[in-house]
């Protein structure tokens, strides 16, 4: 794919060069990541279980759906399930695959699997060191006027809000 100019635990960077129409050749510089899983955690109530945690890229505290990097060769499910319980302290009876998406294919090889988590168990968090996550339980109705606010300003968080309110039973 290119030659790696940069790596570290999580990703790594990697130089490619590419032909233009012209017969020109540019420099790309991509980030290659190993992958990762966002879960919307649904309680029984309908309720949807959304984390709040500070991004240091940002600079700012932002509202997510509770999301997590897979390790080398794991399956998504098992990560999802890891992450599940590492965020917000809730284990899932069940996990379903919704789809699976990438994040910015303008520089980055990275998809992001989003699973819908039910049946939903609370427990304690196994948050890691520098974590500091709150849990915010929310309806989607909620949830859905903080987008339209710009309170939830996250991507794979809104694609994952947006699905449900697409995909919930209609009575």
């Amino acid at each position: 794919m290119g030659e790696v100019i940069f790596s570290s635990r999580v990703f790594k960077i990697v130089r490619q060069f590419v032909v233009g129409r012209s017969g020109r050749h540019s420099e790309r510089h991509i980030v290659v990541h190993p992958g990762a899983v966002v879960i919307l955690p649904v309680l029984s109530d309908g309720r949807v279980v959304l984390i709040r945690q500070h991004r240091v890229a940002v600079e700012s505290e932002l509202i997510e759906l509770p999301a997590g990097t897979m390790e080398p060769k794991e399956e998504p499910i098992i990560t999802a399930r890891r992450e599940l319980i590492e965020e917000t302290g809730y284990s899932a009876e069940s996990l379903t695959h919704i789809m699976t998406f990438l994040s910015s294919p303008g520089f980055v090889k990275e998809e992001m699997h989003l699973f819908l988590a039910e049946g939903l168990i609370a427990g304690p968090t196994a948050m890691e060191d520098e974590e500091k996550i709150e849990t915010i339980i929310t309806s989607l109705d909620d949830a859905l006027k903080m987008i339209s606010k710009g309170e939830i300003r996250d991507a794979k968080t809104i694609i994952g809000l947006y699905w449900l309110n697409n995909n919930q039973p209609k009575n």
